[in-house]
Formats: structure tokens, sequence, C-alpha cells
């Protein structure tokens, strides 16, 4: 990526099938996908409006999230977590892993501690720049390492603060990837680290017998949310992000597509987002993208009873409305 290229994202809800969108991009040579980043950084401290220290980036990526630390050392797993917990290993699933080895370094090499090693010492050579500076140059530093050309960042939940996103990076360009509302809730619901971070968030809390010693961040884990609180956090996040695409999309900035269409006619929509990001040509990759597809998620919604699905349908209405959708 050379400093004329515009910054390239990928946002979407969480649960919107933008861990399957990063894994084909990554089958393109030049891509370099670095995946759930920016997701589960301090949320205080990851878009800050002044200057950042190398200092203050290295111990910023290695900070645990610890929404992600609890469900892991309670015996929990999930497809984005991709640190591989092998023997010879540096962290156990009970001990706090620093975030950008969770999901983003796993996904790209076999030993991510020597490369989170080499990614942090770098890291901490920079000079004081701003936030969008400092991530660029780590971004490319870990482009370059990997013998790459392109990074595309992409991680769960970014609609929600796409709003961050640009304004530390004006020109970026956005690839929007978004799912049927009531379905991705209901997969939110069925995911625990969903379950966890939305019963924080919505203040949904299980009764417990604390004094018999059972574990509330446990229940929160295990029992599924009401199923339109989970509705209602994905319009949520599509209200937020939503809320900027406007001036993005009149830029020409701005690509919008349905998770639904990717799994239809993946060759079509890969060709259409490598036009969009303005990818290197290369014979083959979308090919080679499209045979990750395994299938169709099933739909869940249906078998809902009929309260309940009206009231996820109510709940869904303002993402549907903020996606220009009518159902």
């Amino acid at each position: 990526m050379t400093a004329a290229d515009p910054p390239r994202f990928v946002v979407g809800t969480g649960r919107c099938g933008s861990t399957l969108l990063t894994r084909m991009l990554g089958e393109h040579p030049a891509v370099c996908p670095v995946n759930e980043f920016f997701t589960g950084l301090d949320w205080g401290r990851r878009f800050p409006d002044g200057p950042m220290t190398g200092d203050e980036l290295a111990d910023l990526i290695a900070t645990p999230n610890d929404v992600t630390h609890q469900a892991l050392q309670r015996g929990y797993r999930a497809e984005e977590i991709t640190y591989p917990f092998r023997p010879g290993d540096r962290y156990r699933p009970d001990t706090p892993v620093p975030w950008v080895l969770i999901s983003t370094l796993g996904r790209l090499v076999d030993d991510p501690d020597r490369l989170y090693d080499e990614l942090v010492a770098h890291a901490r050579t920079l000079a004081p720049a701003p936030a969008a500076t400092q991530y660029a140059d780590l971004f490319g530093w870990l482009t370059r390492r990997l013998g790459r050309s392109v990074w595309i960042e992409r991680s769960g939940s970014s609609i929600d603060y796409l709003g961050d996103l640009l304004r530390l990076w004006p020109d970026a360009r956005v690839v929007h990837l978004h799912r049927d509302g009531p379905e991705t809730a209901l997969s939110i619901q069925a995911h625990p680290f969903y379950r966890l971070a939305v019963c924080l968030l919505y203040d949904v809390v299980p009764e417990v017998d604390e004094d018999a010693g059972e574990d509330v961040v446990e229940a929160m884990l295990a029992t599924p949310p009401p199923t339109a609180v989970c509705g209602r956090y994905w319009s949520d996040q599509l209200l937020h992000g939503m809320a900027h695409v406007a001036p993005l999309r009149a830029a020409g900035r701005y690509h919008q597509v349905a998770f639904e269409d990717v799994l239809a006619d993946p060759v079509a929509e890969l060709a259409a987002i490598a036009g969009f990001f303005d990818l290197p040509a290369d014979h083959g990759w979308i090919e080679r993208a499209a045979g990750l597809i395994r299938g169709v998620p099933p739909t869940r919604a249906p078998a809902l009873a009929p309260a309940e699905r009206a009231a996820l349908d109510e709940a869904c209405g303002p993402g549907r409305a903020a996606l220009g959708l009518s159902r």
C-alpha cells in the first residue's frame, strides 16, 4: 500500500458474515487482512483526538479485552478466536491474552507469539503522531512483513464506530456488509461472547444466587438475552453507523453488499468488491475465495413463536429503515 492508496475497511454489525468475507479477501495474494483489530481495543483509548506515542500504541494493542477474557477463562470458544492455545504457546485460555493476539495475528501466521513481539517492538519505535498515522504505520509494517501490499481492516460490530474511523481517515473506502436483521440478531443471541456483551451493554442480568456461589458472568454467557434486545442491539449499531454514510456514498467511497448476495453469487460480489477497493488483478483468487463457502446458514426466525417474532421484527425495524430496506 503506497501513501496515495486510500485506507480500506470492511464494516458491519456483529454476526453479519464479515469473518467469512475477511477470509475470502485474504485469498488475494496482495491483501493483508487485519482481522478484528479495532473492536476489542480499549474504547476510551483507541480513537484519541490528539497524538499517540509509540509506547501508548504498543500498550493499547497489548491490553487484553475483558469480555473475551471472561469468556475464554470459563471455557467458551468462538470461530473469531484464532490464537491457537497449543501446549508450546505463550498463553493459556485462563490467562489474559493481548488483544492483538486473540484474533488478528493468529489468522496470519503459525507463530503469532513471535509476530506479536516484532509488532510491539516496532510500535515502540514510533515517534508521537496522530492515531491514524500510527495505525497506518503499524498496518503497513505488518503488510510488508507478510509480503503483501494492501491492508484491509475488518472488525465485528465496526459499523457502530464508523464515525470514529472516518474522523481518523476521511479518505477511507468502506465496504459495508449487512445481513438480515432477525437472523443476525438470533445469531448474536446464540453466540456466548455476544451474549455477554449484550447483557453488559443493556443491563440484562440473569438472576443468580451469588451467596450460593453462582457466577453472574457464567450466567450471562450461558443464558440467551431476550430476542428483542438482540434485535435492538443490531438496530442500534446500524443507526450509529448509517448516520455517517451519506457523504461517504456521495464521494463514491461506500459500497454496500448483502451477505446473502455474497453466498448466492460470490464471484460477482467479490469482483465488485475488488473493483471498489482497486485490488491488483490476480487470476484465480476469486474462485479460491468462493470455495470457502460451506453452504447457507439455516434460518431461525420462522421458527419463533408469533409474539416473539413480532417483537424481534419491531426491534429490527429501525435498523432495516437505516439500511433502506422495507422488511
